[in-house]
């Protein structure tokens, strides 16, 4: 029995994720297993909160109740059915007469069906059964995020890519009259068009010109949103996600550029130093003084940087008397 159950701990905590367990009809022993959906949802104390609109409609029923309630005792005498519910329905139209929007709020207000104005934010009034608010649209900025699964690019690799895109609805009345659900809607365009500029790249431009692609995806979708009272602030491009198969190519693929790229810079130093050798030649085939004394440098370099003696054959040392003056090759003579 023990056993049983360490081997059931030990294997719902694999990877540390949560793991689903069936069991099949043998014996209650494990047949599968998956992986449970990871909890994406950021925390809810973060988010901005709407009960004042709700404490606002129930503190106007309760004010508006009391008072024609009040009102209804001193003229009726009494307290009876009829105040009872003549205070209920006339607290009920006042409720629905004042209404509040939040800051970051527009609310489109429809007289008869038919578009009237746009309130918000702050208090604002409406005509009960004539005007009704038909929806409250959050003007804030909000971040989507985009997929696009087993796109194929312009050389016909799949790929998965990830992005992030920042809009706002700054229109409430477009949002409201235009598109039917202006979220799923930007959404929905957002992913085709990343698909579509994925489509025209191949993998390498995909990697590598980032920026461009979100660029292009912006203008893509600003001209298909604006109709509809959104604006589009960026898109960013957060993962790609190539075939295993294929990070092998590619980074042997990198690598031969690189070399490439090496072995072009190694030619153009060649042609440069070629370049400055003809110079030099030039200037010493003017005369053979300039050579041999060139010649000494070199080897007097060479002797002070190890410290060590060279040797000089005889008939090398007769070279250096032909550019020596006469006090140096022989100093202990008299000048003339």
């Amino acid at each position: 029995m023990s056993r049983k159950r360490a081997r059931r701990l030990n294997v719902g905590a694999v990877g540390g994720k949560n793991v689903r367990r069936s069991s099949g009809g043998d014996g209650g022993k494990f047949s599968s297993y998956r992986l449970a959906p990871e909890d994406l949802g950021g925390s809810s104390g973060e988010k901005a909160s709407g009960a004042g609109v709700v404490l606002l409609s129930a503190f106007v029923f309760a004010v508006v109740l009391l008072i024609v309630a009040g009102l209804g005792v001193l003229v009726a005498g009494s307290f009876n059915i009829v105040v009872a519910l003549s205070s209920f329905v006339v607290a009920a139209l006042a409720t629905m007469s004042v209404h509040i929007a939040q800051q970051w709020e527009r609310v489109v207000v429809l007289r008869f069906g038919k578009f009237n104005r746009v309130s918000g934010p702050g208090l604002f009034w409406t005509i009960p059964f004539i005007e009704h608010n038909t929806i409250r649209i959050d003007c804030r900025m909000r971040a989507t995020r985009i997929e696009a699964e087993e796109t194929l690019t312009a050389d016909l690799v799949p790929m998965n890519v990830n992005a992030v895109l920042l809009w706002a609805v700054y229109d409430a009345k477009a949002a409201c009259n235009e598109v039917s659900d202006f979220a799923r809607t930007v959404k929905l365009v957002a992913q085709a068009a990343l698909r579509d500029a994925i489509g025209q790249l191949t993998v390498a431009e995909v990697a590598i010109r980032r920026e461009q692609l979100d660029v292009d995806i912006k203008q893509v979708l600003e001209n298909e949103a604006s109709q509809w009272g959104v604006a589009i602030h960026s898109v960013k491009v957060r993962d790609i996600l190539l075939p295993p198969e294929l990070h092998e190519i590619m980074s042997i693929e990198a690598q031969a550029e690189q070399r490439k790229k090496a072995r072009i810079i190694l030619m153009d130093t060649e042609q440069d130093i070629a370049a400055v050798a003809e110079e030099v030649g030039e200037t010493y085939g003017g005369g053979d003084a300039a050579l041999r004394l060139r010649a000494m440098h070199l080897l007097y370099e060479s002797v002070r940087e190890t410290g060590g003696t060279v040797v000089v054959p005889s008939s090398f040392s007769e070279g250096f008397g032909d550019v020596l003056p006469e006090g140096v090759k022989y100093p202990h003579k008299p000048m003339p």
